[in-house]
């Protein structure tokens, strides 16, 4: 879902420790790789040591973001719910990114699927796609693509954690999912658009 909509050079928002970046690598001229966890940053310098056409930064969000060249894809996987100031946030992403580029935002979706783990693992909201609007238009920003997907992981999330108590999703549980409901969503939601899922997809672009 993201690929499509990646140019020739992505920075990387909340990149862990790069396994999903380094997937791009072989379409872009450059990438920049960022955290704000000091661990996750060594471990990026490590992992990039030998690759010229990639930079690694420290920072959180927002901030005057350390990137004197701007890209034209900014990609940020489960991370705008993590901070308070959403709509400040995304404008210090708009000013790294070349006008007309794009900005890639994978958030949890619902309040309806908060729970322990959401409040564990620190998330200040989950989204719909009526409040992720409001945040990117006050960012100045145009959605060009929002939805919610994952219908199906939305249902036993729902299941799991706010009926059944589970604190945190557990690992083989995950795994089953992944082999066999992922496929059948994933086909399911190329036939009709799901009312809520427990991810919301955007993709925005900054203006010209």
């Amino acid at each position: 879902m993201v690929a499509p909509h990646v140019g020739r050079s992505l920075l990387e928002i909340g990149s862990g420790l790069g396994h999903f970046a380094e997937q791009f690598l072989p379409r872009l001229d450059r990438l920049v790789v960022s955290d704000f966890d000091p661990y996750c940053v060594e471990q990026l310098r490590s992992r990039f040591a030998d690759r010229d056409d990639v930079d690694v930064l420290q920072f959180g969000l927002p901030t005057d973001i350390p990137l004197h060249d701007p890209v034209d894809t900014v990609v940020m996987m489960n991370v705008l719910e993590h901070i308070e100031d959403d709509v400040a946030a995304l404008k210090s992403l708009a000013a790294v990114t070349k006008p007309g580029g794009r900005i890639v935002i994978w958030v949890p979706g619902y309040m309806q699927l908060y729970g322990d783990f959401d409040r564990k693992v620190g998330h200040v909201t989950r989204y719909t796609p009526k409040t992720l609007r409001a945040t990117v238009v006050g960012a100045g920003l145009r959605p060009q693509i929002l939805k919610p997907i994952n219908f199906l992981g939305g249902i036993a999330w729902w299941l799991a954690v706010r009926k059944g108590g589970v604190g945190y999703p557990d690992p083989r549980l995950v795994k089953i999912y992944d082999r066999t409901v992922v496929p059948t969503t994933r086909f399911l939601e190329k036939l009709f658009r799901p009312p809520f899922g427990q991810t919301v997809f955007c993709v925005a672009r900054v203006p010209k």
